[in-house]
Order: structure tokens, then C-alpha cells, then sequence
């Protein structure tokens, strides 16, 4: 048998977590999802969305979303930016490692959708200039991960 998911409107809630570090590229990903959601069929009242203070801190409040058993997704929405330290390296793979963490541990579909770039111009393009909108994206892999795993046994 063949399971896929598909992008018929979705039951359920959604969450959103959004990092406010960067929120001139992150609030143009948060639109993007929105759009994506509400172009899916979830109403406003069936989505959350969960500001904090950067992406490193996105995997405990998508822990403790994912297993409220109130939302049938989580969406990260964040935006790291190399700079000329380390610092970089330590917060896209803490926030990386801890999202998939997450998604493991918590049972439904968690979606990755934070931007680790080089520049600010690749984190603008990937915002919805050039390259799309990854908010936009990650919300349709939302819609899509939540129809498959209803149609999961189990």
C-alpha cells in the first residue's frame, strides 16, 4: 500500500513558533505561511502563532506545543545570519538539532523553516524576493505532513 499525503484542506490547529531575531526577514516568512495555510483551507481561528526571542529557543516551545495534543503541526519559522564569529554555527545547529529533536519526540509533523544563510541578501531572496517564500513552503510541507499522517496506520 501506498501512503502519501496531499494538499486537500487539513484538519486540526497549527502552531507556528517565530523567532523575533530578524523579524524583518521572519515576519515576511510568518505572512508567507499564513497565506499558505489560509490558501489550504485553515481558517485564522485554527492557527497560533508563538513569538520568541530567537531561533535558539524554537525547540522547547515546539516540544511543549507538539505534545499538548492541541495542534496538528508545528511550523519554525527563524532566520540566522553568519556573522563574523562562531555564534552562527552554534545557534543554526543548536536550533537545527533541537527542532529534529522536537519532531521525533513530540508526534506530529514538525516543519523546519528557518533560514541559515550566508548573507542577509540570500536570507531577503529566500523571504519571498528571489527564491520564493520558505514560510510560504514550509506551510504547505505542514498541510501536506498532516494529511499523510492521518492516513498513517496507527
Amino acid at each position: 500500500m501506498l501512503y502519501e499525503g496531499d494538499f486537500s484542506p487539513p484538519a486540526g490547529r497549527f502552531a507556528i513558533v517565530a523567532a523575533r531575531f530578524n523579524a524583518f526577514v521572519v515576519d515576511q516568512l510568518l505572512t508567507g505561511a499564513v497565506d499558505a495555510l489560509r490558501r489550504h483551507g485553515v481558517s485564522d481561528d485554527r492557527i497560533d502563532t508563538v513569538r520568541v526571542p530567537g531561533s535558539f529557543e524554537i525547540p522547547p516551545v515546539v516540544q511543549k506545543l507538539g505534545k499538548s495534543g492541541k495542534y496538528a503541526a508545528v511550523i519554525c519559522l527563524g532566520c540566522v545570519i553568519r556573522g563574523e564569529t562562531g555564534h552562527y554555527d552554534h545557534v543554526a545547529g543548536a536550533a537545527t538539532n533541537g527542532i529534529a529533536a522536537a519532531s521525533v519526540q513530540c508526534g506530529v509533523p514538525v516543519i523546519f523553516g528557518v533560514l541559515t544563510t550566508e548573507t542577509l541578501e540570500q536570507a531577503i531572496d529566500r523571504a519571498g524576493a528571489k527564491a520564493g517564500n520558505k514560510g510560504f513552503e514550509a506551510a504547505v510541507t505542514a498541510v501536506e505532513m498532516v494529511n499523510l499522517f492521518a492516513k498513517l496506520p496507527g
